[in-house]
């Protein structure tokens, strides 16, 4: 539609030009051919005989002095006779014009032809406004008789006027537009019906991605669309449309191996459940039902803990916003997890270095979550010993938990951090671990703008956090004066020991 539009007004421009360039030349030419009659009229007028009315032409011949033409035709003549001459008289002091050769000499002007009332315009000259040509002759140069057959004074100047009608132009401008109409509804039919035809071939890929998209569903997007060898935007489309195909077959492949993983991960807490407590119900007298209570609550704890991090992933991996608390000091955390220390079942000691107050941004929550499973995970596999330390830099708090464990292989770096992954599935499943708990770390650590890596160490396992440092929000004391409710001041006074062991 747009490109029909825009040939149609590219054609109606080229159309209105043709049109008064035709209508120009055409009246140039009726202007030139308009010559030879007034060279006739004038040569008629200077042997004294008057020309006759019945011309092909319209022209008038006044005389200064005289009240009536000398002669007219050619429709200038359709006034009454004895009228007053339609065109003006030239001064009765004028002379004629001379051409610069010494021959025929004539003017070219527009002049408006009065309207009568009382005419017969068999050409409707009347009130219309015309090219004419003129030329003088003055009567002194004719002979008493041609004067007097005239009807002029010796000294009068004689102006012969030919009226150049548009009848001729308008005529051939009339067929040249007529052609060109014809012409344009022929070329905008054809410019459209090449568009048409044009636009359907070009489109014809995108209608055959259009067709292979609309087959791929989200449960098997394994299709993939024909890229052309065009080299322009269709074929950036079609590489598009793959690679985002090839993006939802990697989201859903993960999903099913994330449903599969997490089934296998729910089945086996609630098999151990089961055949618990079915063979307590099968042997109830031979059943040791504390155990059987604490086996029971262990499951359950284990089935409670997936999906809480099955939850958590999927709030996670859909970007809900968590409330922004403000800052809060990383190191005070540090040493209260530190405090509440670990699991009566994991002989591990934990200890927390730290030498002033590290502030961050974020939720309390998601940090105190991000270092409990990074102290699981190594009270999990050490030997016997956690340690946590917390530093300030310049942008940044570091916080490292290291363990003196059988440590991760360089190659492990990345995998760990992958979910359900487990470098001893027996050992690990054992001891409680669902395999989810370094991706949440990993996920909670770049939801607050940090990272979370793995250190290269000497002895067991070293993973490293680096978070954005906040300003402090407690104004430091000035000089000889205490501020009792800055925590710098309780560290400085000694409340929180950065090197105890936990209780």
């Amino acid at each position: 539609m747009t490109v029909a539009s825009t040939a149609a007004a590219v054609l109606l421009a080229i159309g209105w030009w043709l049109h008064h360039d035709v209508y120009r030349q055409s009246a140039r030419i009726a202007e030139d051919q308009a010559q030879a009659p007034l060279l006739a009229l004038a040569d008629q007028l200077r042997q004294g005989v008057i020309p006759s009315p019945r011309s092909a032409v319209p022209y008038e011949v006044v005389a200064a002095g005289r009240s009536t033409p000398v002669a007219s035709g050619g429709g200038m003549d359709a006034f009454p006779p004895g009228s007053r001459h339609v065109l003006p008289a030239p001064p009765a002091s004028s002379r004629p014009i001379d051409d610069d050769d010494g021959g025929f000499g004539y003017a070219s002007y527009e002049l408006r032809v009065p309207e009568r009332n009382d005419a017969v315009r068999s050409f409707e000259l009347g009130g219309g406004t015309y090219p004419v040509l003129s030329t003088d002759i003055w009567a002194g140069e004719l002979t008493r008789e041609q004067r007097a057959t005239l009807g002029v004074s010796p000294d009068a100047v004689m102006q012969v006027y030919v009226v150049v009608l548009p009848h001729t132009a308008e005529a051939i401008t009339a067929n040249i537009d007529f052609l060109l109409l014809r012409a344009a509804l022929a070329g905008l039919l054809l410019i459209s019906a090449v568009t048409y035809f044009t636009v359907r071939i070009a489109l014809r890929p995108v209608e055959a991605i259009r067709t292979a998209t609309a087959s791929v569903t989200a449960g098997d997007p394994r299709e993939r669309v024909t890229v052309p060898a065009t080299g322009h935007e269709i074929t950036a489309l079609a590489t598009t449309i793959n690679t985002t195909l090839q993006r939802l077959d990697e989201a859903a492949g993960q999903q099913r191996r994330f449903v599969a993983d997490a089934a296998h991960e729910l089945r086996s807490p609630l098999t151990t459940l089961l055949t618990s407590l079915e063979v307590a119900l099968a042997y109830p007298e031979r059943t040791d039902w504390p155990a059987a209570v604490g086996t029971a609550a262990r499951q359950t704890r284990r089935l409670q803990n997936l999906a809480e991090d099955l939850l958590l992933l999927a709030r996670l991996d859909a970007h809900t916003p968590t409330a922004d608390s403000g800052s809060f000091d990383l190191a005070a955390l540090a040493h209260r997890l530190v405090e509440e220390g670990v699991p009566p079942d994991r002989p591990v000691t934990l200890t927390a270095h730290t030498t002033a107050p590290a502030y961050v941004h974020g939720s309390p929550g998601d940090h105190e979550r991000l270092l409990r499973n990074l102290i699981d995970n190594a009270a999990r596999h050490a030997t016997s010993r956690v340690r946590i330390t917390v530093r300030n830099q310049v942008a940044h708090v570091e916080l490292s938990v290291h363990d003196d464990g059988p440590g991760i292989p360089a190659e492990e770096s990345e995998r760990v951090f992958e979910r359900f992954v487990r470098l001893d599935e027996a050992r690990t499943r054992g001891r409680g671990g669902t395999g989810l708990g370094l991706p949440i770390a990993r996920e909670l650590a770049h939801r607050h703008r940090g990272s979370l890596f793995l250190v290269p160490s000497d002895l067991g396992a070293c993973f490293h956090l680096r978070i954005p440092r906040a300003p402090s929000p407690y104004r430091r004391p000035e000089a000889g004066t205490v501020q009792r409710d800055s925590p710098d001041v309780a560290w400085a006074a000694g409340r929180s020991d950065p090197g105890s062991p936990a209780r």
